[in-house]
């Protein structure tokens, strides 16, 4: 008969006497330790996997939501460049308003107009007012300068001009400047 075989199994470690020593406690432990610092390696790796499809979806809802707001704030550009506009009107409104108006001071210089002289034209710049009037006599005009210069709003007035009327030779016309 055959002998029937028999399995040989080499076991180069000895289990217990080894163990037992310093060598393999530290192999031990290595083996060991290593196997929870995979194990939490992976745990990390599927968490920062799975992370990944929520940061994603985080990042989808905020670029729309970045899309919708820029879509709304370019919509009120219009707007905003029309109530910019307005705004710098109404400051130039409110600049020009704050200054005395040109009717005040032309009240005051026909309140002094003596009888005979008459007004022909006004013209405004910065700070002056050019007055043009015709008179019959100097008289009139030196006494209408002299009323003017009295008036403490001007701070100077200034005979400029002095000329013959082209239409009406007898009368004179006369340009002063009045400084505000």
């Amino acid at each position: 008969m055959l002998s029937a075989k028999k399995e040989v199994k080499i076991n180069l470690l000895p289990q217990l006497a080894f163990e037992k020593g310093n060598l393999g406690r530290i192999l031990k432990w290595l083996l060991s330790s290593f196997r929870v610092i995979v194990i939490f390696t992976e745990i990390l790796v599927m968490t920062a996997f799975l992370s990944r499809f929520w940061l994603d979806a985080k990042n989808s809802d905020l670029n729309e939501s970045l899309a919708q707001k820029k879509a709304i704030i370019l919509s009120f550009a219009e707007i905003e460049k029309t109530l910019n506009n307005t705004q710098k009107r109404l400051a130039v409104f409110a600049k020009a308003s704050s200054q005395t108006p040109v009717s005040s001071y032309i009240k005051t210089v026909v309140s002094y107009l003596p009888a005979g002289v008459q007004l022909k034209s006004v013209a405004q710049t910065q700070n002056q007012i050019q007055i043009t009037v015709v008179s019959p006599s100097e008289q009139q005009i030196a006494q209408f300068l002299t009323n003017l210069e009295s008036v403490k709003t001007f701070k100077e007035v200034a005979l400029t001009q002095i000329d013959s009327d082209q239409e009406n030779q007898p009368l004179s016309v006369f340009t002063i400047k009045i400084s505000l």
